[in-house]
């Protein structure tokens, strides 16, 4: 079994954790572009009856 897996992770957070992990270390001059792909953006959208509904507010 992995080491991840034994304390709990999936194999996402523990993908999480070791790329901030290795920005965390880079040279200065590396450590801003990687910064940037560190950023996600993620949108939800609501389906109903097999079709999106759209103009739905956020949920906080």
């Amino acid at each position: 079994m992995s080491a991840w897996r034994q304390v709990g992770l999936n194999y996402i957070n523990y993908s999480n954790i070791a790329a901030k992990l290795v920005r965390r270390v880079l040279k200065p001059e590396f450590r801003t572009d990687a910064a940037r792909r560190d950023d996600s953006h993620i949108r939800f959208t609501k389906w109903a009856e097999g079709k999106p509904i759209k103009n739905v507010e956020p949920t906080a």
